[in-house]
């Protein structure tokens, strides 16, 4: 669950809005207007009649304002409940940053009330990519959006504040820089930094770009519910939701000692708890079925997205950009081989998702089948897939995949291929 949160976080970095000729320009106006002053909802129903004369452009803001309300929506439940970055002691590491803010009533929070909040993020990312995808099917429109600007209502008051902008959420997660103070009690205040230019100029590709990452947070919130983790949920997330009324909430600061010392000992056990319940029913096979679509989805667009950007002869702050393209800094240049290595990837993605390239297990000589495991699993334990006896019914005979396997990736992005993946999508 952190991870999705984290990954909804990035994928809303990316948020833009339209301007464009004649109508457009009006849609873009909405679109802009309510994406600075934090007023998703407003905004999706005074732009529905754009989407609904097929103006390619208000498509494109309605998909782009579901997507960020998808996030918003996240982000509520999330605060709704008091969510907090776990306190998992000097085992366990430092603890995550969440863009959340602290809550200071938060209501109760049970199983199913949790599932609500993942079956929402699946509905509304699925809604933003039917508008996105519309939107990348042709027009030639560049948009300029200052993205540190955009306001995100994390807190469901109704409005994006100004501590809920983009800019502000990763200063609060990362630190601002700080200027130093003048060395002579005399002398005037230092100048404050320039803020960085966060200017990007959004176009067709980044439609297609930003649908894949609402299939790549739908597919993560699809895994879970296509399952039954209530154990992991009662014995672990309280962790995650302190005062949200879970069973374990009053514990985790007992005084006894096992091991180390009160606050190390409830971490370690409360990690345990999390690995003995990674154990969970399949309780919905179609849903994970749909899982494996959704992965197969995600390099079709991936693949159409590049198809979109090799095909543009401008160069404006590009997200993205080709290699005849500069990017939005020096260093956000892409070469052909990096295009090419990715394609490649790509490939070799749906040979495993189509089960023709096996995973390595590594206690088998036989391979993996991802895809059989998708369309027939009846549970996920994690531990017993690890150790091997719960993998025997996906082992089969075939070519299993290797290093080789990601051989031109790994020569050209190296121990960069993740990050890539990342920008890539």
């Amino acid at each position: 669950m952190l991870k999705l949160a984290t990954v909804v976080l990035c994928a809303a970095l990316s948020v833009s809005l339209l301007s464009s000729p004649v109508l457009a320009d009006e849609a873009g106006d909405l679109a802009r207007k309510h994406l600075y002053e934090g007023t998703i909802g407003q905004g999706l129903t005074e732009l529905k009649p754009f989407y609904e004369r097929q103006d390619l452009e208000g498509r494109f803001g309605v998909g782009l304002l579901s997507f960020i309300q998808g996030v918003e929506h996240f982000a509520q439940g999330l605060y709704r409940h008091g969510f907090a970055s776990p306190d998992a002691g000097p085992i366990m590491g430092a603890p995550l940053a969440m863009p959340v803010p602290v809550n200071p009533n938060p209501e109760p929070l049970d199983y199913d009330k949790f599932r609500a909040i993942l079956q929402l993020l699946v509905d509304d990312m699925d809604a933003a990519r039917d508008a996105l995808l519309t939107a990348g099917e042709t027009g030639d429109y560049v948009v300029p959006v200052e993205v540190l600007k955009v306001r995100i209502d994390l807190d469901g008051d109704g409005k994006g504040s100004d501590a809920e902008s983009i800019g502000n959420v990763l200063n609060a997660m990362f630190g601002a820089a700080t200027v130093p103070g003048p060395t002579d009690p005399g002398a005037p205040a230092p100048t404050p930094p320039t803020p960085p230019d966060s200017t990007i100029g959004f176009d067709r590709a980044d439609a297609i770009w930003l649908a894949g990452y609402s299939q790549v947070l739908a597919a993560q919130a699809d895994f879970l519910l296509a399952h039954d983790f209530r154990a992991l949920f009662d014995t672990t997330f309280h962790r995650l939701f302190p005062r949200a009324g879970l069973p374990m909430q009053d514990y985790t600061r007992s005084t006894g000692t096992l091991m180390l010392d009160p606050e190390s000992d409830n971490a370690i056990a409360d990690a345990l708890a999390a690995i003995h319940h990674l154990n969970w029913p399949v309780t919905d096979a179609d849903r994970l079925k749909r899982v494996l679509s959704r992965f197969k989805i995600i390099t079709g667009l991936s693949r159409r997205n590049w198809e979109a950007i090799l095909a543009e002869t401008d160069d404006n702050r590009e997200l993205l950009p080709s290699p005849k393209q500069s990017g939005i800094t020096p260093d956000a240049r892409i070469t052909d081989a990096q295009v090419q290595a990715w394609m490649a990837t790509l490939d070799t993605a749906d040979l495993i998702l189509d089960g023709n390239l096996l995973l390595p297990h590594w206690r088998f000589q036989k391979g993996f089948d991802l895809k059989a495991y998708f369309e027939s699993a009846k549970k996920t334990d994690l531990v017993m897939l690890i150790t091997g006896y719960d993998a025997l019914p996906f082992l089969k005979d075939g070519p299993i995949a290797s290093a080789e396997s990601f051989a031109e990736a790994n020569a050209v992005f190296g121990d960069a291929l993740i990050g890539y993946a990342f920008w890539f999508n």
